[in-house]
């Protein structure tokens, strides 16, 4: 079973020297970037040598995703144009607002990045939007937007998170990706970040620099004590028959059968097939 999509890591789209070295960072997918990352004077050239490089990049690559500026900007018509027929895997379009907003882009899996009020509020709609693979937070223009100052631990997104994971489910795509932790070199507060976004209903996060990758995917796997425990469940519920059974002294139903999976998905570890699940015996 091949590991989820854990990580996406930034790379700006006017330094092509990086672009060979963000595809061999280890992360998931890299996201070569057109528009915060750009200058304005730049835009042309950050094109010209993203297209130049997907034209070229080798089958082993990993994900590659480019993020075009916004709808309404002086650059977005000429992203569009140059990427069409290329044979793109992904696009990331920054600051959607409506599903219209995706409409005619090219790319075989579309991003929404979800960065504005506007957004938020119609983010089920985007999310179901034809070839859309996953919602993205673009948490610091989202509290630009809305005028918030979030504490370290960003409690005051909280509530937001909770609608982009919702809007998700709702599609029924994978969980959303977070927004990046700009502090490059604190490893507690990107391991906190992506801890937090995990129990919020996250499963993967932007990373702006090669270094984080490593610490967000430590932070996503579920260690080592939580899969044995997943692989217990499933062993007791596949070895009952069907039949309700107790494991540690808790009954073992078809959401903690389900929770289990998730665990071993979410390692990267391919899940026992449990045919006969359990009965649930209440609501």
């Amino acid at each position: 079973m091949n590991s989820p999509l854990r990580s996406l890591l930034f790379v700006p789209g006017d330094r092509p020297d990086r672009f060979d070295k963000a595809a061999a960072s280890g992360a998931d997918a890299i996201v070569l970037d057109l528009e915060d990352a750009v200058a304005a004077a730049h835009k042309a050239e950050a094109r010209a040598a993203v297209c130049q490089w997907l034209l070229a990049a080798p089958g082993a690559a990993p994900l590659c995703i480019v993020r075009i500026n916004a709808r309404g900007t002086p650059w977005f018509a000429d992203d569009v144009a140059a990427l069409r027929g290329i044979g793109l895997p992904g696009l990331m379009l920054a600051k959607c607002e409506q599903a219209a907003d995706l409409d005619e882009l090219p790319g075989d899996g579309l991003w929404p990045l979800i960065e504005s009020a506007q957004g938020l509020a119609r983010a089920t709609a985007i999310a179901r939007a034809p070839r859309v693979r996953r919602l993205v937070f673009g948490s610091l223009d989202f509290q630009l937007d809305l005028g918030l100052e979030a504490d370290a631990e960003e409690t005051e997104l909280a509530p937001y998170r909770a609608q982009l994971v919702l809007a998700s489910r709702l599609a029924g795509l994978a969980p959303p990706v977070d927004g990046v932790t700009t502090a490059l070199h604190d490893d507690e507060r990107l391991a906190a970040d992506t801890r937090r976004a995990l129990r919020q209903g996250f499963g993967a996060k932007l990373c702006i620099h090669p270094r984080q990758v490593a610490g967000v995917h430590a932070a996503l796997h579920p260690g080592e004590a939580a899969i044995a425990q997943a692989r217990r469940v499933l062993a007791a519920a596949a070895a009952s028959g069907g039949a309700a059974v107790a494991l540690d002294g808790a009954m073992v139903d078809r959401p903690v059968i389900l929770r289990a999976q998730g665990v071993l998905t979410r390692a990267g570890l391919a899940t026992p097939t449990t045919m006969n699940e359990p009965q649930e015996t209440a609501p």
